[in-house]
C-alpha cells in the first residue's frame, strides 16, 4: 500500500496521535460543567454523556438558543483558560510515540508538508511539541482557541483553516486520529483519514463509525506506506 498521490500533506492529532500524553478528562468534564453552570445554563441542558466536548456543544447551543449569542465566545474562553491549565499539569511527561518523529522527518524529506490539528489549547501544543523538539518541523498548527469555537475540531472549518496555512486544499491532506472527531473532522471536509489505535477507540469502535475506516496500529505503521 502506498501514500495516495493527491496527497501534499499530512496533518496528526496531537494528544494519543502523535503525542503520548497524560490528560485528567475526569477535571476537564468538571470544568466544562461547573464554567456552563456558572454563566446560567440549566444543568439539564448540558448533555453529560459523551465526554466534555458533548457538555461543550450543548451548553454553548442552549446560549444561543436562549439568546446569548453574545456570550458564547466568552463562555468558551473561560473554559478554554481552565481547560489548558488542566492540561498542562502533565505536559513535562508527553513524549512523541515511538516511530512519530521517524515519520516527520521522512514525510519533510519526501516533500510532504505537516501539520497538527488539536483540541487542545495553543499555549499547551506549543509547550509539548517545543520541549520534544518537534514544533519546528510542523508547517501548521491549528489549536482550539486560534480560532471561534465553531471552527474547532470537529468541524470541518480546523482542516480548511489548515489547508489555508499550508496553501493546500483539505482533500489534499491526509489526517491521522484516535478519536472520532479527527475522522468527523477529516469526513466533512474532504480530507483522507487513517484512524490509530494509540488512543482510547479499537478497531471495532472504529468499525462501528464507519466500516470503511482505514486503520493502523500507531502512526510508525505509516512509515511503510511512505517508503512505498
Amino acid at each position: 500500500m502506498a501514500l495516495d498521490p493527491r496527497f501534499k500533506a499530512v496533518a496528526f492529532d496531537m494528544d494519543g496521535t502523535f503525542m503520548d500524553t497524560t490528560v485528567d478528562y475526569v477535571k476537564l468534564l468538571n470544568v466544562v460543567f461547573d464554567e456552563l453552570i456558572a454563566s446560567g445554563v440549566p444543568e439539564s441542558a448540558i448533555v453529560r454523556s459523551g465526554g466534555a466536548l458533548s457538555e461543550l456543544k450543548s451548553g454553548l447551543e442552549w446560549l444561543r438558543m436562549n439568546g446569548r449569542q453574545d456570550d458564547v465566545d466568552v463562555v468558551f474562553g473561560r473554559i478554554s483558560d481552565r481547560t489548558t491549565n488542566v492540561e498542562m499539569e502533565h505536559a513535562d511527561s508527553s513524549k512523541p510515540f515511538d516511530g512519530a518523529v521517524e515519520v516527520l522527518d521522512l514525510l519533510r524529506r519526501k516533500g510532504y508538508k505537516t501539520g497538527i490539528i488539536t483540541r487542545g489549547g495553543r499555549s499547551y501544543a506549543e509547550y509539548v511539541l517545543k520541549i520534544n523538539d518537534v514544533w519546528h518541523m510542523f508547517d501548521g498548527i491549528v489549536a482550539r482557541d486560534d480560532f471561534p469555537e465553531s471552527e474547532a475540531k470537529p468541524s470541518p472549518m480546523a482542516m480548511v483553516n489548515l489547508g489555508n496555512m499550508l496553501g493546500l486544499k483539505a482533500d489534499e491532506i491526509l489526517f491521522l486520529g484516535d478519536h472520532k472527531t479527527d475522522w468527523l473532522t477529516a469526513r466533512d471536509s474532504g480530507a483522507g483519514f487513517y484512524g490509530v489505535l494509540s488512543g482510547r477507540l479499537s478497531v471495532a469502535d472504529w468499525k462501528k463509525a464507519d466500516e470503511n475506516i482505514a486503520i493502523l496500529d500507531t502512526v510508525k505503521d505509516l512509515l511503510e506506506i511512505i517508503q512505498n
